[in-house]
């Protein structure tokens, strides 16, 4: 778990919890239109906050987002999925920041249960299936803060 909490993403915000919807989408359209972020995520998937941040690597969807993630991966974002997976009941063998075996069986059995292509790999259609399904789910024992 020490991994994780070391791996070094980039700068993020979440802002607005605080604001009213005008206020937030003034605050999502200034993020959006800077040039500076990355990524801003979509609305529809943080509807009471903005999230905005500076990500490496090349998004797994033209749209933008995280990287694709394969076993081998080493990187905050195998984290991110790691916790995702956690939070979702599936065993990924810790937070540790390394996609191996444990992570590609934990990936394999969510695709099945999702009806995506059980690859292993955490591609465009696998990320976005997972942030829809934590949204909302709150803190576990797994989350990483």
């Amino acid at each position: 778990m020490e991994i994780c909490r070391n791996i070094t993403g980039g700068v993020a915000f979440d802002v607005g919890q605080v604001l009213t919807q005008t206020q937030r989408n003034r605050l999502w359209n200034s993020a959006q239109n800077s040039g500076v972020w990355s990524y801003v995520e979509p609305q529809s998937i943080t509807p009471t906050w903005v999230h905005f941040d500076k990500r490496f690597g090349t998004p797994a969807c033209s749209t933008g987002g995280y990287p694709q993630l394969k076993r081998g991966s080493i990187s905050n974002y195998v984290c991110i999925a790691q916790d995702d997976l956690n939070t979702l009941g599936l065993t990924t063998g810790g937070l540790d920041g390394i996609f191996g075996q444990s992570t590609q069986n934990a990936v394999i059995a969510y695709q099945r249960r999702k009806g995506l292509v059980a690859d292993g790999i955490v591609g465009c259609n696998t990320w976005r299936a997972l942030q829809e399904d934590v949204v909302g789910t709150g803190a576990t024992s797994t989350t990483i803060n």
